[in-house]
Formats: C-alpha cells, sequence, structure tokens
C-alpha cells in the first residue's frame, strides 16, 4: 500500500507561534508513517520539515530554484523545478491531503489548486474560504483532520 503524502502549505516568513505549529504537525505527520511534502525552502516549511525529520519521517522538498542546495536541511529529497511559484501546482497535485498554516497569496494558490481537484485542505489560522476549508484549532486536530479526509 502506498503511504499517505500530506502537504503542510505556508509563508517563508512565519511568527514563532506559527513556526511552532508546523514543527509540531511535521511530527505528527511523520508520526503517522505519512510523508510530508512542503515548498522545501524556509519559514512554515522549514519548520514542518524539521518536525517530521526529527520524528523519522522522510520529507520531500517540490523546490522554486534550480539548485538542489536551496532547500532547507531537512529535506530528503529536493525536487528542483526552476519553477518558481508555479511550483505551487506540483505541490497540490502531489499530496492526498494539506495542511494550511497562516499563509499569503502563495498559500492561497496551492489551497485553490488543492480545491480544483478536489484534495482537502486543513487550515490553522489560514485563508477564511467558506465551506471547502476544515479549521483546526491546534496541530493535533489538524493531522487527525488529515488522516479521517485521506481516508474518506
Amino acid at each position: 500500500m502506498r503511504r499517505k503524502i500530506i502537504a503542510v502549505i505556508g509563508g517563508s516568513e512565519a511568527t514563532e507561534e506559527h513556526l511552532k505549529i508546523a514543527e509540531e504537525v511535521g511530527s505528527l505527520i511523520a508520526g503517522h508513517g505519512a510523508v510530508l511534502i512542503t515548498g522545501g525552502m524556509g519559514g512554515i516549511m522549514t519548520a514542518a520539515s524539521k518536525g517530521a525529520k526529527e520524528s523519522g519521517g522522510l520529507v520531500i522538498g517540490i523546490l522554486p530554484t534550480a539548485e538542489k542546495d536551496s532547500a532547507n536541511p531537512y529535506v530528503d529529497i529536493p525536487i528542483v523545478t526552476g519553477m518558481n511559484q508555479a511550483r505551487n501546482f506540483i505541490i497540490a497535485r502531489t499530496c492526498d491531503c494539506a495542511i494550511a498554516i497562516d499563509g499569503k497569496y502563495g498559500t492561497l494558490t496551492e489551497i485553490a489548486y488543492c480545491l480544483m481537484y478536489g484534495i482537502p485542505v486543513i487550515g490553522i489560522d489560514t485563508w477564511q474560504i467558506e465551506g471547502p476549508i476544515i479549521n483546526a484549532k491546534n496541530p493535533g486536530e489538524a493531522v487527525e483532520r488529515a488522516l479521517e479526509a485521506i481516508s474518506e
């Protein structure tokens, strides 16, 4: 059986509170045996990657750059695209579910791509889009809802 792939999406700049949330989400994803996929860069992406890696998880980074070395240090598999923000489409099409934490317009595009293709999106302090986004109050609830959405 194929391992589930959960994306953590959010900004490259984030508050300490959101970074802590992302790190815990990454750790919980790894603890449930799922693969983490992110944009592979800084901020929320680094924090989630760190949490997953330190909990023994596998981390894939879909990089906007043309350089493998641009990935954050917790990425196991850097996928080089050279596509800048267009790489958000690849993240959305690859994941089984996405957890959005905070974020700006780049995060909004990832949310939109996921929703366009029926990929569930769990949100913590992110864009408020009526209906499609499943809101969560904390990392545990977010990962639990993600895993439930994937098994449906």
